[in-house]
């Protein structure tokens, strides 16, 4: 491991780097530029983590999926919104958090597959949702027409809190009963 003296100057470089690139750094784009081993570059990250927590600093480093990114706590959010943009605050509605979340449980998925889930047409919640830049084109399904699939992307990680999609909630258990409804079986642990 590094000594004391010189982990201050690592935590200072890696904060410049993740402040200066205002995009989530790879672990592999770290390892170059300090020239240390990943277990040594993810304790001193997890160190740094915990002292902005400690001193209530309003900013975090948050993981996504193998990258690194310097970013400004939630709870912070409506004072710095209005800084950065005169339009209206995106307001995600319920029928776009319903999708987003079939798109996030259900990766590489139609919008006929969504539509059939929800319901009703989800063309213009998928629109907003790409415009939100939460939701991308996964390409195209091998299914006649070759019809394009969605799936999340870091934006969405990045604004939910997550490292990765295997970090979300785990779904109730369900069965179809009689009259073939969903009924939700008792969750007890």
């Amino acid at each position: 491991m590094v000594k004391t003296m010189e982990i201050n100057r690592i935590k200072a470089i890696i904060e410049a780097i993740l402040f200066a690139c205002g995009r989530p750094v790879e672990m592999k784009e770290l390892i170059t530029a300090l020239e240390l081993p990943e277990e040594d570059i993810i304790k001193i990250i997890e160190s740094m983590k915990s002292e902005f927590e400690l001193e209530n600093r309003g900013i975090e480093i948050v993981k996504v999926e193998n990258k690194y990114t310097l970013c400004s706590k939630k709870e912070y959010y409506d004072y710095i919104y209005p800084l950065f943009d005169n339009r209206a605050k995106p307001n995600i509605s319920n029928a776009a958090m319903e999708t987003l979340a079939i798109i996030a449980y259900n990766p590489k998925i139609t919008r006929a597959e969504i539509e059939s889930i929800r319901g009703v047409n989800s063309d213009a919640t998928i629109y907003k949702l790409l415009e939100y830049n939460l939701i991308e084109d996964a390409g195209k399904s091998d299914l006649p027409g070759k019809p394009t699939v969605y799936q999340t992307t870091e934006e969405f990680l990045k604004v939910f809190g997550l490292s990765n999609l295997d970090e979300l909630p785990e779904l109730p258990k369900y069965k179809i009963d009689e009259n073939e409804q969903i009924v939700i079986d008792d969750i007890k642990g």
